[in-house]
């Protein structure tokens, strides 16, 4: 069974190519943190490349990724506006992007397999994309009558950041199957583990405790039900409301409390890269030359 990767990447914006964190270079030859994650896709069995992006960076976009990634492996392309929206619905005055689930809807014509979706701009490694495709190709859409979805599950400790508080959706389960996400924020790196702090006291994460970081799998089925879903969030919403976002794990959450889907933890031990912080872009090159040492990645993922 064939498998597609979808990257998210509408949120670099207008401000692509100015220096955004989520596009530094990370590798000796100017990789970005998007071509360690599909060379790791490739590696784990994927068989195309989805980029949902806007249209005003589609230019830009192909000759600084997409050019040389469609040399590796079939890509596609999805662009989220504003106004791509069910008939009779509109953007109206609103100026701020729909959401993550939105970002899923606009690539329907360009998906025909089980998928999985992670962000542009984190670092998830081999493990936990290598567990999903796999979930993917083994697992039927359905069990009974519930939308069957998987999620890599990261340890949260092995998420923070050394420069600041970070948000996580913290993740509980039961016998293997997701019960609930809590977006819990302001979690900071205290010796080395997750910890709330409230000036010098720190509450302390259990060490085995499991957050998402957006690597989620789903069945082709489930943008079916997610069009659905999007006029019913749609017209719920307030006529002054121009800020709420339709969000994956907001949707995927309420899906398992209306016994529409059920959702399989997968644990990995995988260390998340990203840059929150500007900060951050030194250990995470420190973090990526570590790698190429060990011999995880090749020296030059450019050619």
């Amino acid at each position: 069974m064939k498998t597609t990767l979808v990257i998210l990447a509408a949120g670099l914006g207008s401000r692509f190519g100015k220096g955004v964190k989520q596009i530094e270079p990370v590798g000796p030859n100017g990789e970005i943190i998007i071509d360690y994650s599909i060379h790791d896709a490739i590696e784990a069995g994927f068989d195309k490349v989805v980029f949902i992006i806007r249209k005003n960076i589609e230019e830009a976009f192909h000759a600084a990724i997409g050019d040389r990634i469609s040399k590796k492996i079939e890509i596609a392309y999805a662009y989220q506006e504003l106004d791509m929206l069910p008939e009779g619905f509109s953007a109206g005055e609103r100026t701020k992007p729909w959401g993550t689930g939105h970002a899923i809807l606009v690539c329907k014509d360009v998906i025909d397999t089980p998928f999985a979706v992670i962000n542009a701009d984190d670092y998830y490694g081999k493990h936990g994309l290598k567990l999903v495709h796999d979930y993917l190709v083994r697992e039927p859409a359905y069990v009974g009558d519930k939308l069957n979805i998987c999620m890599a599950g990261y340890l949260l400790n092995n998420t923070l950041s050394e420069n600041g508080a970070v948000t996580r959706g913290v993740c509980h389960s039961k016998n293997g199957l997701l019960t609930s996400i809590a977006e819990t924020k302001n979690i900071y790196k205290v010796e080395g583990r997750a910890a709330l702090k409230d000036g010098d006291k720190a509450d302390f994460f259990p060490d085995d405790t499991l957050c998402s970081m957006n690597l989620w799998g789903y069945p082709l089925e489930f943008i079916d039900t997610l069009e659905e879903d999007f006029r019913r969030f749609l017209t719920g919403l307030a006529p002054d409301d121009l800020t709420a976002e339709y969000l994956l794990p907001t949707i995927v959450g309420d899906y398992i409390d209306r016994g529409l889907a059920e959702v399989s933890v997968l644990p990995t031990d995988d260390k998340w890269f990203g840059m929150t912080y500007q900060e951050d872009k030194f250990s995470t090159r420190k973090a990526f030359e570590e790698l190429i040492r060990e011999g995880v990645y090749p020296k030059d993922l450019t050619v």
